[in-house]
C-alpha cells in the first residue's frame, strides 16, 4: 500500500530550511501498515501562487513508533536514503488536476482543507500510485536537499571534538539555507551539552551496552560504549537524553552500517532482514504501547 500525504506549506518551508530528515512523523494509524518499500507522496502548496505541487517521494525503509507522548505524532516513517527523492516546489508543474483526477475524495474548495488531521494520509490505489509515479517521472528535483553525514564520524565529532571538528565534516554542504541550518544543527551550545548527556547515560548504564548488557571496557579500564542518537543529529535529531541510547563498539557500528531505527515499542532496533533487537536494558527510554 502506498499513501498520499499533505505537507502542509508553514511546515514544509521549515523542514525545508532546516534540513529534510528523511522521515516522516505523524499520528495517523495508517502509517503503521505501510511496509518496506511502500512510497508515501507528499504533496504541498506553493506560496507565491498558491497551487500545489508534489514534494517529495519517500521510500519506506522502516515504520516504527515514537516515544510516548511525541510531539509530531505516535509514528516515524524512515525514508530509504538511496531512493527516496524531494521535488523542486517552485518549479515543479502544477498538480492539482492530477490529485483530483485520484480516487481519493477531496471535494473541498481548497484542496488542502480535505487533508486534516489523521485525514492528512490517505491510501492510495494501486492505479493512483501509477499515475502518481507517471506524473513525477520528469519533476525536476529539489536543489537544496542537505547532505545526510555518515552519524558515526558526525556523533565523534560532536561528542568528543567540539564544533570545529564538526564543521570539518561540512565540506560537501553546499545548501542555500546553510546558514539557517549551521544554527539550528551545529550551534556551540549543543556541543557542551550533548557531551554532558552522554557522560550522563555513561554512568547511569556503568558502561554497559543497553543490547547484549556487555562492558567492552571493564577488563581494560576504559571507557569504551558510545553513546549513539535515536534520530541522528544531522537529521535533524533532538539532543536530550531520551534520543539516546548506550551501544557497545560493535552494536554502535551494526545500527550505523545498515541505518537500523529504534522502535519505542519495547522498545527495540529494526534490522533491515528482519531481526528485532530487543533493548535488553533500560532505565531512562519511555516505552510506546
Amino acid at each position: 500500500m502506498d499513501v498520499l500525504y499533505y505537507w502542509r506549506s508553514d511546515n514544509y518551508r521549515q523542514d525545508r530550511a532546516f534540513g529534510f530528515g528523511y522521515h516522516l512523523n505523524q499520528g495517523s494509524p495508517l502509517l503503521s501498515r505501510l511496509e518496506r518499500g511502500a512510497h508515501v507522496w507528499a504533496f504541498t502548496r506553493r506560496a507565491r501562487d498558491g497551487a500545489y505541487v508534489l514534494a517529495a517521494d519517500l521510500v519506506v525503509g522502516a515504520v516504527t513508533a515514537n516515544r510516548a507522548g511525541y510531539r509530531y505524532g505516535r509514528w516515524r516513517v524512515w525514508g530509504d536514503l538511496e531512493r527516496t527523492r524531494y521535488f523542486d516546489v517552485d518549479h515543479g508543474p502544477d498538480a492539482e488536476p492530477v490529485l483530483r483526477s485520484l480516487t481519493i475524495r477531496a471535494a473541498s474548495r481548497h484542496l488542502g482543507q480535505s487533508f486534516q488531521g489523521y485525514a492528512a494520509v490517505r491510501p492510495l490505489r494501486p492505479d493512483d500510485a501509477a499515475r502518481l509515479a507517471d506524473f513525477a517521472a520528469y519533476l525536476p528535483m529539489e536543489p537544496r536537499v542537505p547532505i545526510i553525514y555518515t552519524e558515526d564520524q558526525f556523533e565523534a565529532a560532536f561528542l568528543q571534538g567540539g564544533i570545529d571538528l564538526v564543521r570539518h565534516h561540512m565540506v560537501r554542504e553546499t545548501a542555500a539555507d546553510l546558514d539557517v541550518r549551521q544554527a539550528y544543527l551545529y550551534r556551540p551550545a549543543r556541543v557542551a551539552r550533548s557531551q554532558a548527556l552522554a557522560r550522563e547515560l555513561y554512568q547511569l548504564y556503568e558502561g554497559r551496552c543497553q543490547l547484549c548488557g556487555m562492558d567492552p571496557g571493564k577488563r581494560l579500564g576504559a571507557e569504551i560504549s558510545q553513546a549513539h542518537h535515536v534520530v541522528w543529529l544531522s537529521r535533524g535529531g533532538d539532543d536530550e537524553l531520551e534520543n539516546l541510547v548506550l551501544l557497545c563498539p560493535n552494536h554502535h557500528r551494526s545500527v550505523h552500517v545498515v541505518d537500523a531505527p529504534l522502535d519505542y515499542r519495547g522498545p527495540a532496533f529494526l534490522f533491515p532482514n528482519g531481526v528485532r533487537e530487543e533493548v535488553r536494558i533500560n532505565r531512562h527510554l519511555p516505552v510506546a504501547r
